[in-house]
């Protein structure tokens, strides 16, 4: 038995999960708590990072089972770069197997895996591996899985601005046609609806430069349970508050 599935807590869920209208189409995931969950446990950090492995690839098929349309997970920022350079190795060794490990069965489930953020400051092999995941995936008509690695939302902004810029400068753009289309059209999330629904483990409440674009009229979930503990029971739960709330978009709520 993998010792990360032993030691991740078990839960069921007695809701059902909400009708198929009443669901996101985007749910997006900080997946946060991975180092506290293995510092409880007596555990190094990269024992929390792998364990959290298993809740993902739980989430995910969870996901693909409740017919979401896109899964975007934040699962190395910018600002990561920042950690000990020890466990920023253990995180780029555990990339590279997550995906070795997982392709196949995802590319069999239909799943289209799409990376947000720049490749280039990651290690060959990794950089390889990641690749090799788009390419073999990129028919796939099921589940969208958007990875966000090297990412940070204020730099896809950034981004986003300097190709409208350039587009206006060779006079492939006029001025008068940016809008909001224009600048979500240059973002790494192009042609996915925005995101529904925004889910953080681990108790803290911040969006961390995650998806600020994307996530402008969200419903945001901030749920205690650190990521490994996270599972398809919390999910239901969490979909079930979501189904629950009253989505106005800024809109006088309706008698």
């Amino acid at each position: 038995m993998n010792i990360f599935k032993f030691l991740r807590k078990k839960h069921t869920s007695a809701l059902a999960v909400p009708p198929l209208e009443k669901r996101p189409r985007h749910i997006a995931f900080i997946m946060d708590g991975n180092g506290r969950w293995a510092q409880k446990r007596s555990l190094p950090r990269s024992a929390g990072h792998a364990a959290g492995t298993e809740a993902l690839r739980e989430i995910i098929k969870a996901c693909d089972e409740f017919k979401i349309e896109v899964m975007s997970i934040y699962a190395f920022s910018t600002e990561n770069w920042n950690r000990p350079q020890e466990e920023v190795s253990a995180l780029m060794k555990l990339i590279t197997k997550y995906f070795v490990s997982e392709i196949d069965e995802l590319h069999e489930k239909g799943v289209k895996i799409k990376i947000l953020g720049e490749l280039e400051k990651f290690p060959e092999e990794q950089r390889l591996a990641l690749e090799k995941a788009m390419e073999k995936t990129k028919d796939n008509k099921g589940l969208k899985l958007n990875i966000a690695l090297n990412y940070g939302g204020r730099a896809e902004i950034v981004r986003a601005a300097k190709a409208i810029s350039g587009k206006c400068v060779s006079g492939e753009m006029d001025v008068d046609k940016i809008d909001y289309d224009a600048l979500s059209n240059e973002m790494y999330t192009s042609g996915d609806p925005d995101v529904d629904l925004l889910i953080r483990t681990s108790g803290d409440k911040r969006l961390s430069n995650f998806l600020l674009w994307q996530t402008w009229y969200a419903e945001i979930i901030f749920n205690p349970v650190f990521w490994p503990d996270y599972n398809r029971a919390e999910l239901i739960k969490d979909l079930n508050e979501y189904a629950a709330r009253d989505r106005r978009f800024g809109r006088v709520k309706t008698k």
